[in-house]
C-alpha cells in the first residue's frame, strides 16, 4: 500500500508491501464487532515454532523462496517491490517495527529512546541512537545520515527519483543534539505518525546525491547496517546471498548466510521437493500435499490413496491389465505405454509426497484484506444508492468461509478499512453502511430508477429506426458515438435539446414524487410481461439453456450475467477507443501492479487449463462465448433492473492466473448475490499482468477484487487510498491510490486532521470517523483478511507465518545441530 502525505500525487511505501507479493503478505482473528466501538478481539497467532536462541544451532544456510530478484535495493524508489522489503529487512535500521499486534515498538538496537521532546511552538522529536550502532564500515550511525535522507525524500528537489515523501515534507530541520548519537528533529507542522519515518534508514553515501539515490543502491549495498551484509547477487541462479555482519553489535546471527532464491509461486512445490529451498510461500494445493505427506508417514509401505492413479477403480484396473495382455497387439502395445507412464507418474509423486515430510505448513492469516472495489467514476455506481445497494446484498459472512474455511483460519468479515482485527483502534464501521439486505437493497434500487420493466421501456428522447436517425441529423438532435460513447451535439438542435431536456426534468420531478404503491405495481407489470415472454420461449428450454450458459460462461471467464446484446455501459466500444477519462495514478502503480495481483496465497487450486483472454472492455456482448453456446435470455425475462431501455449490468473484472483462483470463486458468488436483486454482472478474466494497470489504475471496470496491506499509520497510509480525486489543470483525474474514484471533502479533512494530532487516541477516534464514512460512502467493501500458507523446513525455528511482525532474521536457524546445514546437505 503505498500513500501519500500533504502533496497530491506522492507515493509512500511500507514494509508491508513485501507481503503483498509473495503470498506473499499472522494475525488476530476478526472477531464480531460491535459496530463504533473499539474492539481488541483476540488474535491468531504467529505460527514461526518459537525457539530460544540456545536451542537454535549456530551456522548453517536456509534458501528462502522469493517471486523475482529486487528490481531495486532502493525501497525508496518506485520499483521496489517485495524481495526489496524482504532484503533490505535483514540489511538496514528500522527504527519502529511493528509488533505482533501491528503496532510500531522502538527498535533497542538502533534506539536507546525517542519521543516528541516539545509540541509548542513546534514539534520536536529527540532520538538517542544506540552507542554500539555502526555502519558495516565501521562509521557510526549519526545525525548526518537522517540529514541526507530528509534532504533527498521531503520533495524539494526533483533530481531524487523518489516515490514517497509522506513526512518528510513536514520536517523543517534536522540539528545534532547534545552530542553526536542524538538526534533532534523539528517540524513545521505537528505529525502524529513521526515514528514511521527514517526505516529503513540509509548511509548518507546512498542518499546524499542523486547519482548514487537513483543508481547506486540498485544493483548493490556496499554498506548496511544490519545483522547481515550483502554478500552478492547472482542473476544466472536467481540468487540474493547474506552473509553474518561480523561488525553486528545485537544478538549474533545464528545462520551463516541467506539465500534468498527467485522461484515462482508455480514452481515452489518442485523447488521444496528437490532441496532448493526451506521456506516459501505456498498455495492451499501443496499445503494439502504436504499435510498429506506428514500423515501418510504411518502407512506402512501401503499405496497412496491419491495422487496419480489413485482414481483409477479396480474394474478399470483389470481392463487396462487385460487389454495390455491381450491377443490385439496394436492395442497391447498402447495400453502397456500408457501403463508405464502411469507407473513413472506414481513413482514421481510418491518420491515427491516423501521429501514433502520433511516440511510443515505454517498458517495464518495476512495482515492484508481483500475488498471489493466499486468504481463510481462513472455509469450507474456514480450514484451512491446503486453502490449502497452493490454493499447490502453481499454476504460477506459467506465471502469470508468461502477462502479462509477450508483452510482451518477463522472466517469473518472484516469490519474496517482502516485497522485490522487485533491492533489497537480496530473498529466495525460497516453499521454506517447497513446490514445485508436483499429487500433494502432493492429498495435503494427502486428508488435511483432502477425497475424491473426499465429494460423493456423505449428510451424517452428517442425514436426507433432509420426514420429517427434520419430526423436527428436533419434536426441536429444529441447522439452518443458509437465508437467513444461520447455525447455530441450540433448546433441545428440546440434549442430542441434545451426544451427536451426541460421537459424531462419536469417528468423527472414529477417521477420522483410516485409512491412506493406505484413502484411496486409497475415491478407487478413487469414480472407478469416477463413471465409471458419466458412462456412463449418455452419455460424447461430457457430454464436448461440458462443453466448451460452460467456453467460455460464461468468456466471460460465470460459473461455470466447480463445484457449480452449491446455493448456494456458506458464502457468504449470495440474500436478501442477508449472512453474513460484521461487518468493520472499515483506513481506507485507499477509496484501495485505486482502487488495487487498476487492474491496467491488465497488459491484453493487450478488446473491451469483457463486460457487469459484480455478482452476489449467494452466490446460487442457475447462475442467472447465458447461456439455452441446458447444465447441467454433477454435480461427483463432474467428478472433484471432496468432504466430507460438500459438493462442494469456492471462489468466486473478479475484475473485470469492460475494464481488467482480464489478471487474467481469469490467473483462467481458475488454476481450470483447481485443477480438476486436484479443486478447483471459482465464478468471478464483478464492476465494478472494487465489486471492491475490496465483495468484497476485506468479505471476501466465496474467492479474488481483486490487487497490492500495493514498498516500501523493509516492516517498516514490510509489518505490517498480514500482521498477525493482532483481534476488536473490538463482535464486528467488525479486519484493517487483511490481507484474506486469515491471520495469526500470530510474524509480527507478527518485524515489531515489525524495525521497532525499528537494524541494517540484522539488520532484513533478520527479514523474512526473517518471509516465510518468510507463505509457510507460504498466505494470500497472489505470482505475478509488474506490467508498466508507457508512452508518451514520442520526442523527450522523463529521463522514462518510472521503476521503484522518483522521477521527477527538473527534469530532464524536449525533447532539443533544434527539438522544444521542446507537442504541439499542434508539429503546427500
Amino acid at each position: 500500500m503505498s500513500h501519500v502525505g500533504v502533496p497530491r500525487g506522492t507515493v509512500r511505501k511500507r514494509r508491508t508491501l513485501a507481503l503483498l507479493t509473495t503470498g506473499v503478505l499472522t494475525i488476530p482473528v476478526l472477531a464480531g464487532c460491535s459496530s463504533g466501538d473499539e474492539e481488541t478481539p483476540r488474535g491468531v497467532a504467529q505460527d514461526i515454532a518459537p525457539t530460544a536462541r540456545q536451542a537454535v544451532a549456530d551456522g548453517s544456510t536456509v534458501n528462502w523462496a522469493i517471486d523475482a530478484l529486487p528490481a531495486t535495493f532502493n525501497a525508496f524508489q518506485a520499483d521496489a517491490d517485495s524481495a526489496t522489503a524482504r532484503v533490505t529487512e535483514a540489511l538496514l535500521p528500522t527504527l519502529f517495527p511493528m509488533d505482533k499486534a501491528g503496532q510500531p515498538r522502538l527498535n533497542p538496537d538502533y534506539l536507546e529512546s525517542a519521543k516528541v521532546i516539545e509540541r509548542e511552538p513546534k514539534q520536536v522529536v529527540l532520538y538517542k541512537l544506540n552507542q554500539q550502532a555502526v555502519w558495516s564500515d565501521g562509521r557510526e550511525i549519526g545525525a548526518p545520515d537522517f540529514v541526507a535522507q530528509w534532504r533527498a525524500l521531503r520533495g524539494k528537489d526533483s533530481a531524487f527519483w523518489t516515490a514517497r515523501n509522506s513526512g518528510y515534507e513536514r520536517i523543517e530541520k534536522i540539528e545534532r543534539g547534545a552530542d553526536d548519537l542524538q538526534v533532534r528533529v523539528t517540524f513545521s507542522k505537528p505529525y502524529g505518525d513521526w515514528r514511521s519515518l527514517f526505516s529503513p534508514l540509509y548511509p548518507k553515501e546512498i542518499t546524499g546525491s542523486p547519482e548514487t539515490f537513483n543508481d547506486g543502491a540498485r544493483t548493490t549495498l556496499k554498506n548496511t547496517a544490519g545483522p547481515f551484509v550483502l554478500r552478492g547477487v547472482s542473476k544466472a541462479d536467481g540468487t540474493v546471498t547474506l552473509a553474518r555482519n561480523p561488525r553486528w553489535w545485537g544478538d549474533k546471527a545464528k545462520l551463516d548466510t541467506l539465500v534468498f532464491r527467485a522461484v515462482a509461486p508455480k514452481d515452489r512445490t518442485k523447488a521444496l521437493t528437490d532441496g532448493t529451498v526451506d521456506v516459501a510461500d505456498i498455495d492451499p494445493s501443496t499445503a494439502d500435499r504436504i499435510t498429506l505427506a506428514r500423515r501418510d508417514r504411518g502407512g506402512n509401505g501401503q499405496p497412496l490413496t491419491h495422487g496419480p492413479g489413485a482414481d483409477v477403480s479396480p474394474a478399470a484396473a483389470l481392463y487396462s491389465y487385460a487389454v495390455a495382455h491381450g491377443s490385439d497387439e496394436k492395442a497391447a502395445e498402447a495400453e502397456q505405454a500408457a501403463r508405464a507412464k502411469s507407473r513413472k507418474a506414481v513413482l514421481a509423486y510418491a518420491a515427491e509426497q516423501k521429501a514433502l515430510r520433511d516440511f510443515a505448513v505454517r498458517k495464518s492469516l495476512e495482515p492484508a484484506y481483500t475488498q471489493l472495489a466499486l468504481n463510481g467514476e462513472s455509469g450507474p455506481l456514480a450514484d451512491d444508492r446503486v453502490r449502497r445497494a452493490v454493499a447490502r446484498a453481499l454476504d460477506r459472512e459467506e465471502l469470508a468461509r468461502t477462502v479462509l474455511g477450508p483452510l482451518g483460519l477463522p472466517a469473518k468479515p472484516l469490519g474496517s478499512h482502516l485497522a485490522l482485527a487485533g491492533q489497537p483502534g480496530y473498529a466495525d464501521g460497516s453499521g454506517a453502511l447497513g446490514e445485508q439486505n436483499e429487500k433494502e437493497a432493492r429498495a435503494l434500487l427502486a428508488d435511483a430508477g432502477w425497475t424491473r420493466g426499465g429494460a423493456l421501456q423505449q428510451p424517452k428522447d428517442t425514436k426507433a429506426g432509420s426514420e429517427a436517425e434520419k430526423k436527428g441529423e436533419k434536426e441536429g438532435e444529441e447522439g452518443a458515438d458509437a465508437d467513444t460513447g461520447e455525447e455530441k451535439k450540433t448546433t441545428g438542435g440546440a434549442e430542441k435539446e434545451e426544451s427536451a431536456e426541460k421537459k424531462d426534468a419536469e417528468k423527472t420531478d414529477k417521477d420522483a414524487e410516485k409512491t412506493d404503491k406505484d413502484a411496486e405495481k409497475a415491478d407487478k407489470d413487469a414480472d407478469k410481461a416477463a413471465e409471458g415472454a419466458e412462456k412463449a420461449e418455452g419455460k424447461a428450454d430457457k430454464a436448461s439453456r440458462d443453466e448451460e450458459d452460467s456453467a460455460a460462461s464461468r468456466d471460460e471467464g465470460l459473461y455470466i450475467v447480463g445484457e449480452d446484446d449491446k455493448p456494456a455501459a458506458h464502457a468504449p466500444a470495440a474500436t478501442g477507443t477508449s472512453a474513460v477519462p484521461a487518468l493520472v495514478p499515483a506513481r506507485h502503480a507499477a509496484f501495485q501492479s505486482a502487488a495487487l495481483l498476487r492474491q496467491a496465497a488465497a488459491v484453493l487450486g487450478e488446473d491451469g487449463a483457463v486460457a487469459a483472454r484480455d478482452k476489449q472492455p467494452g466490446g460487442a456482448a457475447g462475442a467472447y462465448a465458447p461456439a455452441g453456446t446458447a444465447a441467454p435470455a433477454p435480461a427483463a425475462a432474467k428478472g433484471q433492473l432496468g432504466k430507460d431501455g438500459k438493462a442494469l449490468t456492471l462489468r466486473f473484472v478479475l484475473p485470469s492466473g492460475p494464481g488467482s483462483q480464489s478471487l474467481r470463486t469469490v467473483g462467481d458468488k458475488i454476481a450470483a448475490m447481485l443477480e438476486k436483486i436484479g443486478i447483471g454482472t459482465e464478468i471478464t478474466k483478464v492476465p494478472d499482468e494487465s489486471y492491475f494497470k490496465d483495468h484497476i489504475a485506468s479505471g476501466v471496470y465496474d467492479l474488481a477484487l483486490y487487497s490492500w496491506p495493514a498498516s500501523a499509520y493509516p492516517a498516514t497510509d490510509g489518505r490517498p487510498i480514500y482521498a477525493k480525486p482532483e481534476p488536473a489543470t490538463d482535464g486528467s483525474l488525479l486519484v493517487e491510490q483511490n481507484y474506486t474514484r469515491v471520495g469526500t471533502d470530510h474524509i480527507d479533512q478527518l485524515f489531515d486532521r489525524a495525521a497532525g494530532e499528537l494524541d494517540e487516541k484522539a488520532a484513533r477516534d478520527l479514523m474512526k470517523q473517518a471509516d465510518a464514512r468510507i463505509w457510507a460512502a460504498a466505494g470500497s467493501i472489505p470482505l475478509y483478511q488474506r490467508p498466508q500458507l507457508v512452508a518451514v523446513d520442520k526442523k527450522l525455528a523463529n521463522v514462518g507465518a510472521f503476521g503484522f511482525a518483522a521477521p527477527r532474521y538473527q534469530d532464524i536457524g536449525f533447532k539443533n545441530r544434527q539438522a544444521a546445514g542446507s537442504s541439499a546437505d542434508r539429503k546427500k
